[in-house]
């Protein structure tokens, strides 16, 4: 029986070097993988970024991608979060509109049950931030799809191992 098609998450210490993205970018698209999400940013030393890159694939087609991340030019380590120990979370920035006279207090009620925060409001529009977990992520979304949602952006999921004491 073939291994089912789960989002893994795969860490990669980059060297910040031009071109490196696009790198990682090709081995995937020139192998037929596609990446689910993608984040990339500087990390604690300056010279290295981090990739946290969600791939939709299973057993030996992801063991694969992994020893091919690991070979690339200015890739430092990979860390494969199948069988660690592992924070995950996601950040989510949504506008959501309202007619005019139309009581904003619902959408804030659920924004609050959720712990989402307020940034921004105008005289139409409430500008929200969530983070947390894939599966409260898309709760508070599927609640807030009863209101005027005008523009989500999600991050993707980022992740990092637990330390082990």
């Amino acid at each position: 029986m073939p291994a089912t098609k789960q989002i893994h998450t795969i860490s990669v210490l980059v060297e910040n070097k031009f071109g490196v993205l696009s790198r990682v970018a090709g081995l995937f698209s020139g192998r037929g993988y596609n990446i689910h999400s993608l984040n990339v940013a500087p990390c604690e030393d300056p010279r290295f970024s981090r990739m946290n890159i969600d791939v939709k694939e299973a057993g030996e087609k992801l063991d694969q991608v992994i020893k091919q991340l690991s070979k690339l030019v200015n890739v430092v380590e990979v860390i494969d979060f199948r069988d660690e120990p592992t924070i995950y979370r996601e950040i989510v920035l949504m506008r959501v509109g309202f007619a005019e006279g139309e009581s904003k207090s619902s959408i804030l009620e659920t924004a609050n049950i959720f712990g989402a925060k307020v940034l921004d409001a105008t005289r139409s529009t409430i500008t929200l931030e969530i983070s947390g977990g894939e599966f409260r992520i898309n709760r508070f979304l599927n609640l807030m799809e009863d209101y005027d949602v005008q523009m989500v952006i999600r991050s993707g999921k980022i992740a990092v191992l637990k330390p082990e004491k």
